[in-house]
């Protein structure tokens, strides 16, 4: 069978933006046409033969390259009580992603070609969203030794990082560096300085004080992006900073952007949505690391979301079970959910005028494709990986919904306004919400 997807606004940045329609054929990308002058009614004379096709009228939708999400954590192998790889993959769909990069903090840790190759396998049997896997600076991600690089590029990994875990020593990072330079692997970088962190659990300042919780200062992360640009700057390999938080990140990001350096960034869209209010009435939903910061620190995030400084936008999907999260504050587990709320809270920049549509499918899905090295896009030939967002879909969260196994979100009950209906895959529809 054939599909058309007609009558909705194509945005491929610095390719095309229009209302077009594209024709799919064999799981790939067959033809472009302007408006109305595509393949129509339900069946088509194609290469001599006739065949069925489906037609999806995308009016009023927003027609973009597959999504990605370069962050995240699917806890299998280890624990898949958690998320496994087939309901993380089933998350993604739901939420418009058509790829995903779970990060190495697994048990085994991701640190050599077996566990990648056991990932990848796992993602084949789910059959859904295409899944990159990161590979561990470090073995076990102890900071003491790195990993076999090349082995793990073999094996499929399409980055390196030791998320969750700081590479604290500065000799190994810049080791790391060079060595995933040479096979022309980005580092995603967790910066976290954990002296200065110490026993924190929020972030510091007056709320931490009044809710007499230790907390964590802007330093611990900030330091540390300004450490590893600087190494970057060294040995002139390729860094990615993960889920920036602060004012000082940001605009030391900034800098070195203007000094040539090849840094890139991504933040998360609780970073751009909360501030640390959320954690009152000790909500551990909104307990995570980095942890939410103050409304500086959001305003620093928005402004460099709009001027580019942030490349990326990342859910860092965390999941956890109950028995993590319904404890005291101070014992409960970090992260929260995000792959089935990513869109909606991201197209708020859009609704506010923080950035266009243009730049936030740059940011969810052009840039994460130029900084791991995919070739995706909106073009003849091109593997039809594709989402659909409808800008006007009204909603209300509700976590009970979701495809993740786990539910610590704090956006629960919100109302909001836009939301993606339909990922495809390879041709392949694995979520559609289009109405009939």
């Amino acid at each position: 069978m054939l599909m058309l997807i007609k009558n909705g606004r194509v945005i491929d940045p610095g390719n095309l933006d229009g209302i077009v329609d594209i024709l799919i054929k064999d799981g790939k990308i067959a033809e472009i046409k302007e408006q109305g002058s595509g393949v129509r009614g339900q069946g088509s004379e194609v290469g001599g033969q006739r065949s069925e096709v489906r037609v999806i009228d995308a009016s009023g939708k927003i027609v973009t390259p597959g999504l990605i999400d370069m962050h995240v954590h699917l806890r299998e192998p280890g624990h898949e009580y958690k998320e496994t790889i087939e309901s993380g993959c089933l998350s993604a769909a739901y939420g418009g992603f058509t790829a995903i990069c779970p990060m190495p903090n697994t048990t085994p840790v991701n640190d050599n070609g077996q566990v990648t190759e056991y990932i990848l396998k796992k993602a084949g049997i789910a059959d859904m969203v295409r899944v990159y896997p990161v590979g561990a600076i470090s073995k076990g991600l102890n900071g003491k030794s790195l990993c076999e690089y090349a082995e793990l590029k073999e094996a499929g990994a399409i980055a390196l990082s030791d998320d969750g875990n700081p590479v604290s020593d500065s000799q190994l990072m810049r080791r790391a560096m060079e060595y995933a330079k040479g096979f022309d692997l980005p580092i995603i970088s967790h910066c976290e300085d954990l002296n200065l962190a110490a026993n924190g659990v929020v972030n510091e300042g007056a709320v931490a004080t009044r809710m007499g919780l230790a907390g964590i200062p802007n330093a611990a992360e900030s330091i540390m992006v300004m450490r590893d640009i600087a190494i970057c700057e060294l040995t002139g390999s390729r860094l990615h900073i993960a889920h920036v938080s602060t004012k000082e990140s940001v605009q030391a990001i900034r800098n070195a952007k203007k000094r040539g350096v090849k840094v890139t960034a991504e933040t998360a869209p609780h970073y751009f949505t909360l501030t640390e209010e959320a954690i009152k009435g000790y909500n551990t939903n909104a307990k995570m690391n980095p942890p939410l910061r103050s409304s500086q620190d959001r305003e620093a995030v928005l402004e460099g979301l709009a001027d580019g400084t942030i490349d990326v936008i990342a859910t860092d999907h965390a999941p956890h079970s109950y028995i993590e999260k319904e404890v005291e504050f101070d014992q409960a587990a970090n992260g929260i959910i995000g792959l089935e709320t990513s869109v909606s809270l991201s197209l708020k920049l859009v609704q506010n005028s923080v950035i266009s549509l243009t730049d936030l499918v740059e940011k969810m899905s052009t840039n994460p494709a130029k900084i791991l090295g995919l070739n995706i896009g909106i073009s003849v030939g091109a593997p039809a990986d594709i989402t659909i967002i409808d800008p006007d879909f009204s909603y209300k969260i509700d976590s009970d919904s979701f495809q993740s196994l786990s539910r610590n979100t704090p956006f629960n009950g919100w109302d909001m306004k836009g939301k993606a209906i339909l990922t495809m895959v390879g041709g392949k529809i694995l979520f559609d919400e289009m109405q009939p």
